[in-house]
């Protein structure tokens, strides 16, 4: 190969750290022969257009946090420009059953959702693809398994799956509302156990931990073979004379509201002067808008752990957001602090 001759180069690396610059700096190529004939390459000139400055040593304009020595003798530099929104491991991605509630604990935690895509094909299999790297990341999927439960099971497991493919560091299936929680031990002879088909199923497709809310039965919480973080609220039993009183019922779900409007209906022929009934889950199979909307409670309060349609509202429904109490047990779990904090001890909160 032919040799490189730089003009004016080291008179510029004489003077580099005075700070003089130079207008023009030439490289003059050597004359070449091929087939006999000279060649002539004409000179290539660089302008410089601010003086030439050094920083201890390094090129103007390059900023460097350290560099590593290789054993070529040669340097590594290693830039320091790094957006600061990629400085936390804790990443936060929606699936289609209760994107609300996702984006409401992303943002009690100043974090944005993670970009993903999801899509349905025509025979109806279930397509997932991250949209930026999650390598070496905590990736928490909020994704509850309520109606229609197989579509949104089926989707959380593929959505772990592309998080484990992708290299995430820790996968933690955050499901607010856990569904098939109600089939968990047998009643009679040769039925499944799907909660702890559904644990398994969790499990095998890669989550490293489960965050859940009021699950039917603590018992569910031994179906997984990972660590199950448990947020549930503390259930009250009333015993006595309810004439002349406020009643307040409590529940872990409300499906089609059978069960709490005979016990509603009991406590006003008992004397109660009004009836509240709380929930965690609002399931809302039909009939329970009917039954619950027919007067026979003075409020109906639920959570957003399933999304409450706009067609199934009614005049005494007041629907709290648990994006805050999930918000911090996902911030604690990341930071490897305790889960029972005081601040929501009342909630007894393993």
């Amino acid at each position: 190969m032919a040799s490189m001759a730089l003009s004016a180069a080291a008179a510029a690396a004489a003077d580099l750290s005075s700070g003089r610059s130079y207008g023009v700096a030439t490289w003059t190529h050597p004359r070449r022969s091929q087939n006999g004939l000279s060649l002539s390459v004409p000179p290539v000139k660089c302008k410089l257009v601010e003086p030439l400055r050094s920083n201890n040593g390094n090129p103007p304009g390059l900023r460097f946090l350290y560099e590593r020595t290789m054993p070529s003798a040669l340097t590594m530099p290693i830039m320091q420009d790094i957006s600061s929104k990629y400085d936390t491991r804790l990443r936060i991605f929606s699936g289609t059953a209760n994107p609300s509630l996702a984006q409401e604990i992303a943002s009690y935690l100043g974090l944005e959702l993670g970009k993903i895509k999801i899509k349905r094909f025509a025979d109806g299999e279930i397509y997932v693809q991250l949209q930026e790297s999650v390598r070496g990341c905590d990736v928490y999927l909020v994704q509850p398994t309520c109606p229609p439960a197989n579509e949104n099971l089926m989707e959380l497991l593929v959505m772990i799956d592309a998080c484990r493919r992708a290299s995430a560091k820790n996968i933690t299936a955050v499901i607010p509302y856990f569904g098939y929680a109600r089939a968990d031990r047998k009643t009679q002879g040769r039925e499944s156990i799907a909660a702890k088909l559904v644990a398994n199923l969790i499990t095998e497709a890669g989550a490293n931990r489960v965050i859940a809310c009021d699950l039917h039965s603590g018992q569910s919480m031994g179906y997984f073979d990972i660590p199950v973080d448990h947020v549930y609220g503390q259930v009250m039993n009333l015993i006595g004379d309810v004439k002349g009183k406020v009643a307040v019922m409590m529940d872990d779900m409300i499906d089609t509201a059978g069960t709490i409007a005979k016990g509603a209906a009991l406590l006003h022929q008992e004397g109660a002067r009004e009836v509240y009934a709380c929930s965690t889950h609002a399931v809302f199979s039909p009939p329970a808008i009917e039954r619950l909307s027919s007067g026979l409670f003075q409020e109906v309060i639920v959570t957003n752990t399933i999304p409450v349609l706009e067609q199934r509202n009614f005049p005494q429904l007041t629907v709290l957001s648990v994006a805050n109490l999930l918000g911090e047990t996902i911030w604690r779990v990341h930071d490897d602090c305790s889960v029972g904090y005081e601040p929501y001890s009342s909630l007894d909160i393993d």
